[in-house]
């Protein structure tokens, strides 16, 4: 697979990663609302880890794809605040992980892979300092000059390619060690709810 179909592949993966400028970027949301929210017919299902929620009002499932936001349950939990946001793409996206770490590593961080990666679309404004496969999710730690640090996970459930992103906002900061711990209990948390087909 060359970093071109890679990209195009991937791209609907991008798309919609809210990163706390716009007011539906909440952090907290009301002790009601959901910590799962299924998409596509009951085919997927988001799923936030303890904690945290899923904010329905903010969600948009436009044909295949979807993006999902995450926020603390409510102000004054124990859960840092924090904004996690899961994009969906489409049926089959996920076959794009088949790649391996090592040509996912290699395509973003090339300058096509940066720009996609980029907030602005310029590659020149991100830089990817850690990539690394993890129970079999690629992962990036990504420094991006509109939206600071963060950390990227890229997944598959049910076939389809997600990304989950877990970052602070301007007002709340999220160390780059707090943002991986909320990351890898969102990925446990998703999977579990996303657990694969039983074989025949």
């Amino acid at each position: 697979m060359t970093p071109v179909s890679l990209f195009k592949s991937y791209r609907i993966g991008l798309l919609g990663l809210c990163l706390l400028g716009p007011a539906a970027c909440v952090l907290s949301l009301p002790g009601a609302a959901p910590t799962q929210m299924a998409l596509f017919d009951n085919t997927l299902t988001i799923a936030a880890p303890r904690g945290y929620c899923v904010d329905p009002q903010s969600a948009t499932q436009t044909g295949d794809s979807a993006v999902v936001l995450i926020g603390r349950c409510r102000d004054g939990s124990q859960a840092d605040a924090a904004l996690v946001t899961v994009t969906v793409g489409a049926p089959g996206s996920a076959a794009v992980l088949a790649a391996g770490g090592q040509q996912l590593s290699d395509f973003f961080t090339s300058p096509e892979g940066l720009a996609a990666l980029a907030r602005s679309g310029k590659a020149a404004d991100v830089v990817v300092s850690k990539a690394l496969m993890a129970e079999g999710d690629f992962l990036m730690l990504l420094t991006d000059a509109s939206a600071g640090t963060y950390w990227r996970a890229i997944t598959g459930l049910n076939g389809r390619l997600v990304t989950v992103a877990a970052a602070g906002t301007q007002q709340v900061a999220l160390t780059p060690e707090r943002a991986r711990v909320i990351l890898d209990a969102t990925l446990v948390a998703l999977h579990r709810a996303n657990p694969p087909a039983a074989p025949g």
